[in-house]
């Protein structure tokens, strides 16, 4: 087997589970190596028949006297077994499996797995994991056997199997690091890293294999930011700009509000990137209603009066139209044409200034005479391709990306190192922080009687997010959109105007519903996390956030910043059944911090960037082994990619990983 293969090429029987392996991230076979298990179940215990103890729980190797369906009064259907070996005999019992007759055989051997329990003083295990020995070393018993992240349709003996089977062709894995950079670090070899991990003898194996994978990916997204960035500084602009700093400041005077002292800090360090020999490129990150939009907009007016035109891409039509809307506000008074560019618009050319769009920017049909500066909004949901097409549309153009995820410094660090970065830290003058209370059930009924005395008393509207589109066989306890619309339609706000948003609703549904809630035409927008980016609705007051904990804090941030967005007092109620005290704790930090920078820290200390009940950190990329909380690695990885940088190209394999690495969406160069 080639591990480069695709999943759907593999074999029929890998392109059957192709879908359902792309929900784990695996979509050639290498990845399977790299789908570790989050847990081993200790079966290494192998014991005689004869000795095993009830309570026990341990392994028996052992004949299969016999095997047999058998159906109960009831009419269920139970597997039962004997399966001795020379010291004496075990009774094995399972429930409603009635293929294991065909897969076990009176005959075969046998290796059990389990505890072992008493039936009238003989010695029984209850559906214990199971595998026929047909010789060599065993996969599912008899050892720590690994437990992997699942999905429907996929069991991790399932998974189990495929990875036993991909590490037969152990020698098509190269090791590709420099053998004195192995050495000096103590790290495993490759091949051996990728065995222990998945099939170690004892957990002090397979913590040193994680170690040796945890360091290569972290080593590899530290040297492909280094690689990008002195990429970028070879890049040379022709004409550096000119900073008109009198017109400028008179276009900043103009503006109704006082601009907070990170804006002007960073403008001027924009400005400063504006005026150099080499092409911006900067990261503006700050919390939603921090004032990005008008930082950009300095940007564009400094770029229009040297002659230049700009490019705003936005990630959705919505926030595209609302940005339009913002920059015309803010620039036409100065004489600037404002155009937009989305797939539903119909004035894709024509002469502007400022072209403000969405991914329709990247298309043919919009032209540049002069492009100056790129501003892409969000900038983790567009793909490298698309970053790079637009590019190409200008001679070498200053790029401003923006991001209202709050990214933990260390993410930012190891992700978007070939950045310079620029942080808005405080909130707009006469802005109020949004009250935000972690509601208890009892108090449910109390929390929906204050919100209807809210926006029927002051005229104002609610945001009710539910995580879920639709409810899952495997989550019934999770308040699924649809179904909580109709419940609070018909029971709970029966005399209010409810609309339901959702992201499987056509766009111009979408566009529809959220044109009735900006008129005030809804009362209670019932709605997905796709209300986390980009919905401008001043009169909305009220966030109710149904099963918080499937969310990161800082995914609920965002979410919370959704009101507030005027004068007036806003809230946010978060709702949860859970009882796990750190659950607690984390969403009551939501009471108390108000940086979003802060709550990223937080919720990456408490835990971690990855998944959690299907619930991404957004904007916090996911990471295979590694973790962003170990720190002591980002930093040793780090020195280790700064000090080969020089002299990567005697490493061949090293930078074609790395290549491939950076043909991957993780940043936005």
């Amino acid at each position: 087997m080639n591990l480069q293969t695709p999943v759907i090429k593999a074999s029929r029987a890998y392109k059957m589970y192709a879908r359902r392996l792309e929900n784990l991230g695996i979509y050639k076979l290498e990845d399977f190596l790299y789908h570790i298990p989050f847990r081993y179940e200790d079966y290494s215990l192998i014991s005689d028949i004869g000795k095993i103890q009830a309570g026990e729980t341990v392994t028996v190797r052992g004949k299969v006297e016999s095997i047999k369906n058998v159906y109960t009064r009831g009419h269920k259907m139970l597997e039962r077994a004997l399966v001795s070996d020379k010291t004496g005999n075990i009774n094995i019992l399972w429930f409603n499996q009635p293929f294991l007759t065909k897969i076990i055989k009176q005959g075969d051997t046998v290796s059990l797995s389990g505890t072992v329990e008493s039936e009238r003083g003989k010695p029984q295990m209850i559906s214990p994991d199971y595998e026929v020995v047909y010789g060599g070393k065993a996969i599912h018993t008899g050892r720590l056997v690994p437990v992997y992240p699942e999905t429907k349709g996929i069991s991790s003996k399932w998974l189990r199997r495929q990875v036993f089977k991909l590490l037969e062709e152990k020698d098509q894995i190269r090791e590709y690091l420099p053998e004195d950079l192995i050495k000096e670090n103590k790290l495993m070899p490759l091949g051996e890293a990728f065995e222990k991990v998945h099939f170690p003898d004892n957990l002090d194996q397979a913590t040193n294999a994680r170690e040796r994978l945890s360091f290569d990916e972290l080593f590899e997204m530290q040297l492909a930011s280094l690689i990008r960035k002195k990429s970028w500084q070879k890049k040379v602009i022709k004409t550096p700009m000119k900073i008109d700093t009198q017109k400028i400041d008179g276009f900043i005077r103009s503006l109704p509000f006082a601009l907070t002292n990170s804006q002007v800090e960073a403008y001027k360090q924009i400005l400063e990137n504006l005026s150099s020999e080499n092409p911006m490129n900067r990261l503006l990150e700050g919390d939603v209603g921090s004032g990005k939009t008008v930082v950009a907009c300095i940007a564009i007016y400094a770029v229009f009066l040297n002659g230049f035109q700009s490019a705003f891409m936005a990630p959705t039509e919505i926030l595209a139209n609302q940005h339009f809307n913002t920059i015309k506000d803010f620039l036409s008074p100065f004489g600037l044409q404002v155009a937009l560019a989305t797939g539903t618009s119909k004035s894709k050319t024509g002469k502007f200034d400022v072209i403000v769009g969405t991914h329709a920017l990247v298309y043919d049909k919009v032209t540049f005479d002069n492009l100056g500066l790129i501003v892409i909004d969000e900038q983790q949901r567009f793909g490298v391709e698309q970053r790079a097409k637009i590019r190409g549309k200008g001679d070498n153009p200053h790029l401003l990306t923006m991001t209202a995820t709050p990214i933990p410094r260390t993410v930012a660090l190891t992700m978007y190192g070939d950045l310079d970065l620029s942080i808005l830290k405080d909130m707009p003058t006469g802005r109020k922080q949004v009250k935000t209370w972690l509601v208890p059930p009892v108090k449910r009924d109390g929390a929906y009687d204050w919100i209807k005395q809210n926006v029927i008393k002051n005229k104002e509207q609610a945001f009710i997010v539910c995580p879920f589109i639709e409810e899952s066989e495997n989550m019934i306890s999770v308040k699924a959109a649809t179904k909580e619309f109709e419940r609070l339609k018909t029971q709970i706000f029966p005399t209010l105007r409810l609309g339901l948003l959702h992201g499987k609703l056509k766009t111009g549904e979408k566009d529809e519903i959220l044109d009735k809630f900006k008129r005030g035409q809804i009362d209670i927008l019932v709605s997905t996390p796709v209300v986390e980016v980009g919905i401008d609705i001043p009169n909305a007051t009220i966030m109710l956030i149904e099963e918080a904990e499937r969310f990161g804090l800082s995914q609920l941030h965002q979410l919370r910043g959704r009101v507030g967005r005027s004068d007036k007092q806003s809230y946010c109620l978060l709702f949860t059944q859970s009882k796990n005290d750190v659950t607690l704790k984390r969403l009551k930090a939501l009471e108390t911090i108000y940086s979003g920078a802060e709550l990223a820290e937080l919720d990456l200390k408490l835990r971690g960037p990855g998944q959690i009940y299907g619930t991404v950190q957004h904007g916090i990329p996911r990471l295979k082994v590694a973790s962003f909380s170990d720190f002591e690695l980002i930093e040793k990885t780090r020195i280790e990619a700064q000090k080969i940088l020089d002299n990567i190209n005697k490493y061949p394999a090293l930078l074609e990983k790395v290549n491939n690495l950076s043909s991957k969406d993780v940043s936005p160069d």
